[in-house]
C-alpha cells in the first residue's frame, strides 16, 4: 500500500507553487503533463515507505517553465500556467480536495496584493523537462541577508498600552459577567 505525502500549495496569477512535504526522500520521480496531471513517486523512512501522488491540476501547464528543487526536506514546484488567470482551487472538479493537501500560508498571496515573486532565498531548480542530476549539487543554504537585526526586534511600551482594552468604569467584560 502506498501512502500520501503532505502537500502545500498556493498561487500567483502565472504560477502555482506546489511543496510536496516528505524528509529524506529517496528515488524521486516526478512528472508534468501539459494537461495539468503532477504525477509523484519517491521513498522515504526508515522502512522506505513507497510514498505516491497524482494531482489533476485546475488547467494547463507549461511544462518546459515550470521548475522544480528536490531539496533534504521537500520538493517544491513552481508550476508555471498556460493561462495567466487565476484559478478558483488547485485540482480539477468539484470534489473535496484530499486532507493532505493544504493551502501553504507563508506564500500565499490574495489576487489584488499579487505585486511579484518570492525570494527563494538561492534555491536551485533544475526544469522538468531536464531531471537529469536533479540530485547533484544542490546548495541547500539559505540566504540570511534579508534577517532583521536585533534593532528591528526593539520592543516599545508606547505601543502595548494602546493596544489594551479600557473598560468603562461599573461595566464587567464578558468573562466576569459569567462568573458574577
Amino acid at each position: 500500500m502506498c501512502r500520501h505525502p503532505e502537500v502545500k500549495w498556493a498561487e500567483r496569477v502565472d504560477k502555482v507553487f506546489i511543496t510536496i512535504l516528505l524528509p529524506d526522500a529517496k528515488a524521486v520521480k516526478i512528472h508534468l503533463e501539459p494537461e495539468g496531471a503532477l504525477i509523484f513517486s519517491a521513498n522515504a523512512g526508515a522502512e522506505n515507505h513507497l510514498y505516491e501522488l497524482k494531482l489533476d491540476l485546475h488547467d494547463k501547464v507549461n511544462v518546459e517553465e515550470s521548475k522544480i528543487n528536490i531539496g533534504v526536506r521537500n520538493i517544491f514546484c513552481v508550476v508555471e500556467k498556460v493561462e495567466k488567470t487565476w484559478w478558483s482551487k488547485l485540482l480539477r472538479g468539484d470534489a473535496k480536495p484530499p486532507h493532505y493537501i493544504k493551502v501553504d500560508w507563508d506564500k500565499w498571496v490574495d489576487e489584488d496584493e499579487d505585486a511579484g515573486d518570492l525570494d527563494f532565498g538561492g534555491m536551485d531548480f533544475s526544469k522538468f523537462g531536464d531531471m537529469g542530476g536533479a540530485g547533484e549539487g544542490h546548495d541547500h543554504g539559505l540566504d540570511h541577508s534579508h534577517a532583521l537585526d536585533d534593532d528591528d526586534l526593539e520592543d516599545s511600551d508606547e505601543d502595548d498600552h494602546e493596544a489594551e482594552k479600557i473598560e468603562p468604569a461599573g461595566e464587567k467584560s464578558g468573562e466576569e459577567a459569567s462568573k458574577a
